[in-house]
């Protein structure tokens, strides 16, 4: 999932279970929750959005057929009351609640999962989500123009839909608990066309009241939602155009209950010495690392040692630093909450005369000349000059290019510009707790192509082949066995060292004193940023 860095706010640890809430009596329904953001939603549109401020909304506004234990990356049914898996991976039936209905009245059947799938799938549509339904039946046509309906979708009756794939693939159910796969009205869709995202129907717990461009959204209670007991609040009240600093000021004066943008740097250590502030803050991991590229199609970068002295330069702690430790180095892809992760794994050390010897070994004693393109927001430029200086310790001389986030996500995609990439403000969240997701797009043969995610332009055939049977492993009896199989597949990367990992980020943001909940919940692993849905005032009468 491609989001900013240090600013937002966070997802907890993929293993984080609920803490014990308040006893059921203290949680009475009603009051609202004031958010604010500095810029505007781009859509609410569950094919379209995908950013981190618009995901917690659309799961808000919408449901899937699974979803995800609040505060947790444990899957659950959600609009599936139930669901069977054929012996050999390939079919999913799924059986639907009854009595669900979308926001407009009408009652949601199977025929609107497969609109919605069909929608997703449909190049016009041009979902940046659409990629993950590869594994349906029919796919490829859909994808290439030659059909207008996915063939592996079939209404078997109101409510139940079959879904057929053409192989085993373990994260299914994670895909059907993506926003890209929300339930939507073709009626809707069809009445606002492109402008659907501006008005959106869905089924989820809240419902759009009114959004003034700009201004401000508000989200109101959806009364005849199927699932008991919730939203706990009434309205939640998104104002944008707010800068980070002053909605920081307004939630420490009571005006604000969240500042959605975070807790902005400058403020950070004030905030956090502060005893009357300090305890509002919520801190916790999320699935992400930071990492910087190395084109491995230019020269140097296409020598395995120069890329592993690289990794050997890096002083990772310094970095961790310049960012007031709101961060872990990383040695890996995976985040160390991610299954897979290698505990025993120590990673390349900080070496400065070990990474000298790699470059004189590669034949570059005298070292080189380059390029570092970088996000020019804060800290990312001054993340850029840490590693800088750490690079020209052992002869590496880094031109900084510090660039619109767009023209550095462009030159990425290019297999002959930006030989390095530091990634901060740009790239990976993981889009659901698995393995795979650090894999295909980022570093799988299909990213590294014009315009893709893959900045470092890796390719290995034969890991592709892996990773393609370690997610034909579906059954459950077999998990480890996956689990495993992906291990190995990331410690044969470091070996190839097409990255160097720089750390994993830990997000911190701030609550108001009304608002109750488990901290899981403001930091939800996959209702990111906040699971709005389980917030609830405490100020209610």
């Amino acid at each position: 999932m491609k989001k900013f860095l240090l600013s937002g706010v966070a997802a907890f640890a993929l293993a984080m279970t609920l803490a014990p809430v308040a006893g059921a009596q203290e949680i009475k329904q009603g009051g609202s929750m004031i958010v604010t953001y500095k810029d505007d939603v781009s859509t609410l549109d569950p094919a379209i959005g995908y950013d981190w401020q618009n995901w917690s909304m659309i799961k808000s506004l919408f449901d899937g057929l699974m979803d995800y234990e609040p505060g947790t990356a444990t899957l659950t049914k959600d609009l599936a009351e139930d669901y069977t898996i054929s012996d050999d991976g390939k079919v999913y039936t799924f059986t639907l609640r009854k009595g669900v209905k979308f926001h407009n009245g009408r009652e949601m059947t199977a025929d609107d999962v497969k609109y919605s799938l069909d929608r997703v799938t449909d190049p016009k549509t041009q979902s940046p989500g659409a990629g993950f339904f590869a594994s349906i039946k029919g796919y490829d046509a859909m994808s290439g123009g030659s059909a207008t309906t996915l063939e592996g979708v079939t209404v078997v009756d109101p409510q139940t839909v079959k879904i057929e794939l053409t192989r085993p693939d373990a994260t299914f159910l994670h895909v059907m608990a993506l926003n890209f796969s929300f339930v939507v009205p073709k009626e809707a869709v069809e009445e606002h066309g492109a402008d659907f995202g501006k008005h959106p129907v869905g089924t989820g717990a809240f419902k759009l009241g009114e959004w003034t461009l700009g201004q401000k959204l508000v989200f109101e209670r959806n009364t005849d939602y199927w699932n008991a007991g919730l939203p706990k609040l009434d309205q939640i009240i998104f104002e944008v155009g707010q800068e980070p600093v002053v909605a920081l000021l307004r939630l420490q004066n009571g005006e604000v209950d969240i500042a959605g943008d975070g807790i902005p740097p400058a403020k950070f250590l004030e905030v956090k010495d502060d005893p009357a502030y300090s305890k509002l803050i919520v801190e916790g991991g999320q699935l992400h690392t930071g990492y910087l590229t190395m084109k491995t199609t230019m020269k140097p970068f296409d020598d395995v040692k120069v890329r592993q002295a690289v990794n050997m330069a890096i002083n990772k702690e310094r970095i961790v630093r310049i960012i007031n430790g709101r961060a872990v180095p990383a040695n890996q892809p995976l985040p160390p909450t991610m299954p897979a992760y290698d505990k025993t794994y120590e990673g390349y050390p900080y070496d400065v005369e070990g990474a000298k010897k790699l470059l004189t070994d590669a034949g570059y004693a005298d070292g080189f000349e380059t390029e570092l393109y970088v996000y020019n927001t804060d800290p990312n430029p001054r993340i850029a000059q840490a590693i800088q200086q750490d690079l020209a310790a052992i002869g590496i001389k880094a031109e900084i290019k510090a660039l619109a986030q767009a023209n550095v996500i462009a030159a990425g995609g290019e297999p002959d510009q930006a030989p390095m990439v530091w990634s901060g403000g740009m790239a990976w969240i993981a889009d659901f707790p698995d393995p795979s997701n650090f894999y295909g797009p980022i570093l799988g043969c299909a990213g590294a192509v014009k315009g893709g995610w893959n900045w470092a332009y890796y390719c290995n055939k034969d890991l592709d082949e892996r990773a393609v049977a370690a997610d034909s492993i579906v059954d459950p009896a077999k998990a480890g066995e996956r689990e495993e199989a992906w291990r190995a597949i990331y410690m044969d990367i470091m070996k190839d060292a097409p990255w160097a990992p720089i750390f994993n980020e830990q997000r911190f943001t701030m609550r108001s004193e009304r608002l109750g909940g488990p901290d899981a919940i403001f930091v939800d692993p996959v209702h990111i940023p906040v699971h709005y849905d389980q917030v609830y005032a405490k100020d209610v009468q």
